[in-house]
């Protein structure tokens, strides 16, 4: 009945507005610096490797799964960051989406306190299709269900890979951020059938980070100085927006975080999402729940995101670069 339910409502949707293809998105926005804007490469200026595992709408039985890997660090002699992504995404059983991105991100120091960096990023990405997974208003029979083959055009391959453009830039001081990126400049074809230009994508994020301890320093042998870090993100992809804005408690080692996230399309809202995480030494795990509260209550089980870091050391011999001082959740 919960299925059937959902259907229902996502066909609804379906019907009364215009629908686009749209990247998956992930709560801990952080802990994917990457994905969320290529300027952010060499961030921390050490190596560091990111992963990240969701699963979206679980109680559909074949849920959206997106997994990522992410290596990036700042590099001496290129005067900036380098960065590699590799995306995979299942829509059900029946889509799927493998890229590869590389990018460079320049930085540029325009004050004694401030920052700035620019970066390109290109990827080659397929998309694939199971057909025999896809169903049709012809296949059915009002008696015997399913039992007729359908007359949709099938397409010729159900694989397509193309190239993809990327750029992006971040401004940073001590203790503040915030960014825009623009993913898909070419709109590259993606169709399978017929052309289909994928929309733009343009992300706008910024936040700050504010220590609530008056020496700044640890306050005991264990926790760190607690800081806070009010944070928001902007997405625009195809005429879907949506908003998130919330705040990170980092009271070192652990961190939680709370957003509330709006679907400006329906100007609605769309789902709250809580985050525990513990970072020690050169490890970082952390966990996130979304909690839909859309007219599609909680039916679709809503979305859990698991992310794991690591942050390697320096080498020795390094010139001093100032790191963006981000959330890393």
């Amino acid at each position: 009945m919960k299925k059937t339910i959902l259907l229902i409502l996502v066909a609804f949707v379906a019907l009364v507005s215009e629908v686009n293809a749209q990247d998956p998105h992930f709560s801990q926005f952080y802990a994917n610096p990457l994905y969320i804007n290529p300027a952010l490469a060499g961030a921390n200026v050490c190596p560091r490797v990111n992963m990240t595992y969701r699963n979206q709408w679980p109680s559909l039985g074949n849920p959206f799964t997106t997994e990522t890997v992410t290596y990036d660090q700042y590099v001496d002699f290129l005067s900036g960051g380098i960065g590699f992504i590799l995306l995979g995404d299942q829509q059900g059983q029946t889509f799927s989406n493998v890229s590869l991105s590389m990018m460079y991100s320049l930085r540029l120091k325009l004050t004694s306190k401030v920052n700035l960096n620019l970066a390109l990023q290109a990827t080659v990405a397929n998309r694939s299709l199971d057909f025999t997974g896809l169903t049709f208003g012809d296949m059915i029979d009002p008696r015997y269900g399913f039992i007729y083959p359908t007359q949709a055009q099938v397409p010729t391959s159900p694989s397509h890979t193309y190239a993809d453009f990327s750029a992006g830039t971040v401004i940073y001081g001590d203790n503040w951020y915030g960014g825009v990126a623009f993913a898909h400049l070419t709109q590259p074809d993606d169709g399978f059938i017929s052309y289909n230009r994928l929309p733009l994508k343009s992300t706008v994020h910024g936040g700050m980070k504010l220590n609530l301890s008056r020496d700044k320093r640890r306050t005991n042998a264990f926790f760190g100085a607690p800081i806070i870090s009010p944070n928001v993100i902007y997405h625009n992809q195809g005429g879907f927006q949506d908003l998130n804005y919330g705040v990170y408690l980092d009271w070192s080692p652990f961190i939680v975080g709370a957003w509330f996230r709006q679907a400006l399309t329906f100007k609605n809202a769309d789902a709250f999402i809580f985050m525990v995480g513990v970072q020690e030494g050169m490890f970082k795990v952390g966990y996130s729940y979304d909690l839909t509260v859309s007219s599609l209550s909680n039916v679709s089980g809503g979305a859990h995101e698991i992310t794991l870091g690591l942050q390697f050391n320096c080498p020795e011999k390094r010139r001093k670069v100032k790191s963006i001082d981000c959330p890393s959740f």
